[in-house]
């Protein structure tokens, strides 16, 4: 996801720092995806070899969350 085109990291909105409410001092944009794709906060990244499932994967969401594909829910 994160060498998607449209994928950003954003620390600032309209030019000034993000907000604690709205995931100072790092968020994550993932528009290509269902929200869930996206991250309010970030603690960390960790480059990884393959993909692994997350909190929203491992209680029924899909891994790729394409809505173009109507990927919401894993099963």
């Amino acid at each position: 996801v994160l060498d998607d085109d449209d994928t950003m990291l954003a620390y600032l909105y309209n030019g000034e720092p993000l907000e604690p409410d709205h995931g100072y001092p790092l968020r994550l944009l993932v528009p290509k995806k269902y929200f869930w794709k996206s991250a309010k906060w970030i603690r960390g990244i960790e480059f990884m070899q393959g993909d692994r499932p997350g909190f929203w994967e491992r209680n029924g969401y899909h891994m790729e969350g394409d809505p173009w594909r109507e990927e919401r829910f894993g099963w």
